[in-house]
């Protein structure tokens, strides 16, 4: 967050706004990770967020125009070289092109490329996402039982959305950054770093 507020102060004067979308359920933890942050962070408990803009990757980067035109959708890009070794990403070049786009106008991508870049998501992905409500509502109604298979169930439809599997962890006691996340880490390497999306490496 610190990288994305330091972009924000940088191109405040050509009107850039940044907003954050934190696909959490945990207040004092987002507020806690905001601290000293001036712009916007969103709560997105229920993952509408992600259903809308057919998400399936965190962090996702999503581009806006002034004309509500979505410019650059489904990005992985990062505002700093923290996860690099994991993604392959530079994130020096991602910002440079995003601030091309700000002051200049330069587009990252053509305007019909942005409009066709990310599909729906499959049958299965959006399976996904319902078992994974279902699994927030039964863990929420004391049914722990009930909640695991179906996290379980959308980490088997859709295995490289860390919107669900990851956001699932924390709501089973886990650490969030512990064990089963280098073991998801682990597969989405092994798998080639699957996005759906645009991928980081092409600015």
């Amino acid at each position: 967050m610190p990288g994305w507020q330091a972009l924000q102060d940088e191109l405040s004067d050509h009107d850039f706004q940044v907003i954050a979308v934190a696909v959490d359920e945990d207040v004092d933890k987002i507020r806690s990770a905001a601290e000293g942050i001036t712009y916007p962070v969103l709560i997105d408990a229920d993952h509408v967020v992600t259903e809308l803009y057919a998400i399936s990757n965190v962090p996702t980067v999503v581009l806006i125009d002034e004309h509500d035109r979505i410019v650059q959708p489904n990005w992985n890009a990062f505002s700093n070289d923290r996860f690099r070794e994991l993604t392959g990403i530079d994130s020096d070049a991602q910002r440079a092109a995003i601030r091309r786009w700000v002051v200049d106008g330069t587009p990252i991508i053509p305007a019909d490329e942005a409009k066709r870049a990310v599909g729906d998501l499959t049958p299965e992905e959006e399976q996904a996402k319902l078992h994974f409500r279902i699994g927030v509502h039964l863990r929420n109604a004391g049914d722990a039982a009930g909640a695991e298979r179906n996290f379980a169930r959308a980490g088997e439809l859709a295995p490289f959305d860390w919107t669900n599997r990851r956001a699932a962890v924390p709501l089973q006691g886990g650490d969030p950054f512990g064990e089963p996340y280098r073991e998801l880490a682990a597969e989405y390497q092994a798998a080639g770093r699957p996005f759906h999306g645009i991928p980081g490496t092409r600015v």
